[in-house]
């Protein structure tokens, strides 16, 4: 009978399928949940706690199949168990409110019920080849790390010179170097740049200050925007596809390798056959 338990409980927590089925519905109920009109839904609160006993067990029923040191191994494991540690007080309070008084029921399991969230993340392990996106990521992070300090002390430079000169025009653009920063952020990725300069037009007196004001901003954006995220951008891409170039670099080079065996084969037969002729 025990032995019989244990292989229904591995089939359902073991399969990926139906894991990922409990994710995607505990997802819709922590969707529904934030309506304000369903948040103290006395149904929907106990599907939560159900979606946590469920998870629970699934950790234990890996534990006992994978060995907790084995399981711990896994940086996915890793995460599944946060995700249950923090969600455990809720359900302690659920079950005995008297005993569990100690809990607070303030701030901090407020804390507690956002980082439920979390549990959406878990949809990314189902992705196809996540483990190979994951490692390119990493690694066109570690590329593009100076590019990206380089992308903010040209950020800085231009927001401090920026605050100096149009600061006292348009405060709430460029009033303070962090206000500065912000603003030319959002001229580096060329999104409503031009709301930027407008802010100062009427502030222009000569026809030149106006133009010499839009030509800055030209300039802002077209070395911060166009080329300086653009570096970004194919540094980032090219990192990441740098797995599929070794592979398709490897398939090319093993091609060249049987064609020049194949030469060679020829070459050695035809030299077979002259003392024939």
């Amino acid at each position: 009978m025990i032995s019989f338990s244990m292989k229904f409980l591995n089939k359902i927590f073991l399969s990926d399928k139906i894991i990922l089925s409990a994710i995607v519905l505990n997802a819709m109920v922590i969707t529904w949940m934030a309506f304000p009109e369903y948040r103290h839904s006395t149904l929907l609160h106990h599907l939560d706690h159900f979606f946590i006993w469920f998870f629970l067990l699934e950790m234990l029923v890996k534990w006992r199949s994978l060995g907790i040191k084995k399981y711990f191994e896994d940086s996915w494991n890793k995460f599944d168990f946060f995700l249950v540690a923090v969600s455990v007080p809720s359900i302690l309070l659920n079950i005995a409110p008297d005993i569990f008084s100690f809990i607070p029921q303030t701030s901090l399991l407020l804390v507690f019920r956002m980082f439920r969230l979390l549990r959406m993340f878990r949809f990314i392990r189902f992705i196809p080849n996540m483990k190979h996106i994951l490692k390119g990521v990493g690694r066109a992070m570690k590329a593009s790390v100076f590019v990206f300090l380089g992308l903010m002390f040209l950020n800085f430079m231009f927001a401090l010179f920026t605050c100096h000169l149009f600061g006292h025009l348009a405060p709430e653009q460029f009033g303070n170097p962090l206000k500065s920063s912000y603003s030319i952020f959002q001229m580096f990725t060329i999104e409503g740049w031009y709301e930027m300069p407008g802010a100062l037009d009427e502030s222009m007196k000569t026809p030149w200050s106006l133009w010499a004001m839009r030509l800055y901003f030209v300039i802002v954006v077209m070395i911060g925007g166009v080329l300086g995220m653009s570096l970004v951008n194919a540094i980032f891409v090219d990192e990441m596809t740098m797995d599929n170039n070794d592979e398709l670099e490897g398939k090319v080079d093993a091609l060249q390798e049987q064609i020049a065996e194949l030469k060679m084969l020829l070459i050695q037969k035809e030299e077979s056959n002259k003392p024939s002729q």
